[in-house]
C-alpha cells in the first residue's frame, strides 16, 4: 500500500554525472530520473510558489511557435525543484522551432505561424530570426551554469531544440500540404529543411561551447504506425539533417539525446550511426519497451514509456507504482536506462500521482 502524499527522502544528491554515466550505460546507484517538461501547477505545489513551467517562466513553448513563452524558469527555482524530486539536470527550451518571421499586418515582425507557405516565394518573404535564438541560448547557458556553481551544486544544464521537421509541418506550411509538398516540390523542402538545419548547426556549435553538459535535439517525426514520411525519403531529406545538428556535439564528447513520438523504428540504427547516446521517450502507444531493450539496449540509454494517460492520469497511486516496478525490472538492468514519462507531467495528471512517481522511481530504481 501507498501510504504517503509527500515526496520520500531517497539516495543519491542529483548529481549529472549519474546522468552522463546513465547516458554510456556505465554504473550507477540509481536509475537518473530526467523530464523533459513538468507543467507549472506541479512546479508550484512543490516550490509553494508561483515559478513558471520548466522550459519556460511564462507560458509554454512546447504549445506554439508563436507562444509568448519568455525567460525560462529562473535557474535557482530550477536547482530547488531537481534537489526535491531528485533529478540530475535543467533543460531549457533553447529553440524548439526555426524562428521564421513574417511581418504582420502592423508591419511588426512576429513569428511565422499562420501555416501560409505555400511555394518558394512565400518561403522567401519569412526572416530568419537565427542571432537571437542563438545569443539567448549560450545566454541562459551560462546563467544556469553560473548559478549551480555559485550554490555548489551538482546538476547540469541542457538545452532543446531542433525541430527542423515539426517547425514545418506544425507553423508554417501545415501538415497536409507540408507532406503533400514532400512529393510535389521536394527541392522547396529540402531548402526549408537545409535553412533550419544550418540555424541549428550553429546553434549547436554555441551551446557546446558555452558548456552544456548534453543536448536535446527534437523532432516529432513519426505517428504510433510508423514515420510520416517514409523511411527512404526520410533517410535521404531528414537523416544526414540531423547529425549535422547533433556532430558539434559529438564531437567535443558531449552527450546526445533525442525525442521524437511515434514509433521510429525505421530511423533508430540511424540516430545511433549519428553518436546519439540516449533516446527518448519511447512512445507507448507505437514503441513496445521491452523490444526496444532487447534490439537496442547494448547500443543505445532509452528514456520515457511511462504513460501519461494510463497510470499517470487515470490511474491511482498504486497503478502507477505498479507500472513503475514493471519497467524497471526490463529496463533497469545494465544501467542505459533514464526514468521519464511518456510526454510531460502536465497539469491534468494527479499531482498525487506525480508525488507516486518520484517515489516508486526512487525506491525501485535502486542499483
Amino acid at each position: 500500500m501507498i501510504e504517503s502524499k509527500k515526496l520520500l527522502p531517497y539516495e543519491g544528491e542529483p548529481d549529472i554525472k549519474r546522468l552522463l554515466a546513465a547516458f554510456k550505460r556505465e554504473p550507477v546507484d540509481r536509475v537518473p530520473n530526467f523530464e523533459v517538461l513538468i507543467e507549472d501547477s506541479h512546479v508550484e505545489k512543490f516550490l509553494g510558489k508561483y515559478a513558471g513551467n520548466t522550459l519556460a517562466y511564462g507560458g509554454d513553448p512546447a504549445k506554439g511557435a508563436d507562444a509568448e513563452a519568455g525567460r525560462p524558469m529562473y535557474p535557482d527555482d530550477f536547482i530547488d525543484l531537481c534537489e526535491m524530486i531528485g533529478q540530475d539536470a535543467m533543460m531549457f527550451e533553447g529553440g524548439l522551432w526555426t524562428p521564421f518571421k513574417k511581418e504582420d499586418a502592423q508591419g511588426k515582425l512576429v513569428q511565422a505561424a499562420d501555416r501560409s507557405v505555400r511555394n518558394k516565394k512565400d518561403f522567401d518573404a519569412l526572416v530568419l530570426d537565427s542571432d537571437t535564438q542563438i545569443a539567448n541560448a549560450v545566454k541562459y547557458v551560462k546563467e544556469y551554469k553560473k548559478t549551480a556553481q555559485k550554490r555548489g551544486s551538482k546538476v547540469g544544464v541542457s538545452c532543446l531544440y531542433g525541430c527542423i521537421t515539426q517547425t514545418l509541418y506544425e507553423f508554417v506550411v501545415g501538415m497536409n500540404d507540408f507532406m503533400m509538398m514532400v512529393y510535389e516540390d521536394r527541392p522547396l523542402v529540402e531548402e526549408m529543411l537545409e535553412v533550419s538545419t544550418e540555424h541549428f548547426v550553429k546553434l549547436s556549435k554555441a551551446v557546446v561551447k558555452a558548456g552544456v553538459d548534453f543536448i536535446f535535439p527534437a523532432d516529432d517525426v513519426a505517428f504510433k504506425t510508423g514515420l510520416f514520411i517514409p523511411p527512404k525519403i526520410m533517410k535521404e531529406i531528414w537523416v544526414p539533417r540531423m547529425a549535422r545538428i547533433m556532430e558539434p556535439a559529438v564531437e567535443a564528447g558531449i552527450p546526445v539525446m533525442f525525442h521524437s513520438d511515434g514509433k521510429i523504428d525505421d530511423i533508430v540504427e540511424d540516430l545511433i550511426d549519428m553518436g546519439l547516446d540516449c533516446l527518448n521517450p519511447m512512445d507507448p502507444y507505437g514503441v513496445d519497451y521491452a523490444d526496444y531493450k532487447d534490439r537496442f539496449g547494448d547500443r543505445l540509454c532509452l528514456s520515457g514509456n511511462m504513460d501519461i494517460e494510463f497510470p499517470l492520469s487515470k490511474g491511482t497511486p498504486q497503478d502507477v507504482e505498479e507500472d513503475i516496478k514493471k519497467h524497471m525490472e526490463v529496463l533497469k538492468p545494465g544501467y542505459g536506462y533514464v526514468a521519464t514519462a511518456s510526454h510531460s507531467l502536465v497539469n491534468y495528471i494527479p499531482h498525487e500521482n506525480v508525488i507516486a512517481y518520484y517515489n516508486a522511481i526512487h525506491k525501485y530504481g535502486k542499483y
